[in-house]
């Protein structure tokens, strides 16, 4: 069943195909560990975005590798995407952001963004 997500205010909305995730990745790095995110990582293939880009702002720091997006009204991040060690895009939506995902159930897989 596909996990669908929006930022608070709806302006930012996506659907992600595939099942929803058992597992999170909870990252250390300044910006993570600010949002508070919970991540799921997946191929870009499997990304809608059901918003007109103009609704986000995105925001690039260090080798900018990695496109943090958020909804210029309401300021939350339901997503970010980048390349993947492979070289294949991807996308990484925040579960904090994913409708009906029990986040108490999540296997929480901490990632030591700030040694980077």
């Amino acid at each position: 069943m596909p996990v669908t997500g929006s930022c608070h205010c709806g302006n930012v909305s996506y659907t992600l195909e595939g099942d929803a995730p058992s597992g999170a990745v909870s990252c250390n790095c300044s910006i993570c560990r600010r949002k508070g995110s919970l991540l799921h990582f997946a191929p870009a293939d499997q990304f809608t975005l059901h918003t007109d880009p103009a609704a986000m702002t995105t925001y690039q720091f260090n080798k900018h590798h990695i496109r943090h997006n958020f909804c210029a009204t309401c300021g939350c991040s339901p997503f970010g995407g980048g390349t993947g060690p492979d070289g294949k895009e991807m996308v990484a939506i925040n579960l904090r952001c994913a409708d009906d995902i029990d986040l108490d159930a999540l296997t929480i897989h901490k990632f030591d963004g700030a040694s980077l």
